[in-house]
């Protein structure tokens, strides 16, 4: 048991979070595996899991939190995977200040603060791995998830940055880009996009109700790239076992297509090919 490696991850209820913490528990690593809500916490630990809150938007949380951890596991540990995430789907023009700080109160001042606070763990274990999970959208802008997309370029660049300022050698620094990926995002991005988006007043009214509300409130939208979330996973742990890390992970061919586009062309010519064109029904 005192062997253990430790790992802290956030964003377990569903999805990316739940499917890494799962399959590390199963290749005996100590997972602790973070929700926003308590229910959803209780059902892991009776999966076997050591699950409790973490609530990113609020300090305290990540406090506590921090504090458990470093009980748990002896005030060392091993790896961080910065999953937690969500999304406000709409036009970058109907989005309000607060609608933009809440999003980024969690996507990245949240995780920052978590992982600032998670590296004195990681010197006394004399050494670990960040892993920050962005998104093609990490560094490829497409029309109506400005607000996301704003969170992701942030997130790259910080990680870069802290990757680049790096003085501890054993603690190593990763994104992992993930394209379409089978998860919750969409569904539990309904609530925000009503929460803040004043449809009836936005320019683009039509356009939602035409385009994207039939994409946000289909049951099924059917992604010819989509892969489950253990495409996600198995980069995390490839990440994790590495004496030497990649600094990013690509995940679904739509992230390699887009990686190589941002090489080639210009803006202007991406512009052309990611540029919102109404259907034409």
């Amino acid at each position: 048991m005192e062997n253990k490696k430790s790992i802290l991850i956030t964003g377990c209820s569903s999805g990316i979070g739940l499917d890494t913490a799962i399959a590390l528990h199963k290749k005996g690593w100590e997972v602790y595996a973070t929700c926003k809500k308590a229910k959803d916490s209780a059902v892991l630990r009776k999966k076997g899991l050591k699950s409790f809150s973490l609530d990113l938007s609020n300090s305290s949380s990540i406090t506590r939190a921090i504090n458990k951890v470093e009980r748990e596991c002896g005030g060392k540990l091993d790896a961080l995977f910065n999953n937690g995430a969500f999304a406000i789907p709409g036009a970058i023009e109907d989005i309000p200040r607060d609608g933009l700080r809440e999003i980024f109160e969690v996507n990245v001042f949240g995780q920052l603060e978590l992982l600032r606070k998670c590296l004195p763990l990681m010197r006394t274990n004399n050494g670990g791995t960040v892993i920050n999970c962005s998104s093609v959208l990490g560094f490829t802008a497409i029309p109506f998830r400005g607000a996301y997309i704003g969170t992701k370029f942030a997130l790259e660049g910080i990680t870069d940055t802290i990757r680049r300022e790096n003085i501890d050698q054993n603690i190593r620094y990763v994104l992992i880009e993930p394209g379409p990926i089978n998860t919750q995002i969409r569904f539990n991005s309904q609530k925000h996009y009503e929460k803040w988006i004043d449809k009836d007043n936005s320019a683009y009214r039509d356009i939602y109700e035409r385009d994207l509300e039939k994409r946000l409130y289909k049951n099924k939208v059917e992604d010819f790239f989509e892969l489950e979330p253990y495409a996600v996973t198995k980069k995390v742990i490839k990440a994790l076992e590495s004496k030497n890390p990649k600094a990013r992970y690509y995940v679904t061919l739509p992230t390699f297509f887009s990686a190589v586009i941002n090489r080639i062309f210009g803006s202007r010519l991406i512009d052309l090919i990611l540029k919102y064109r109404p259907d034409s029904k």
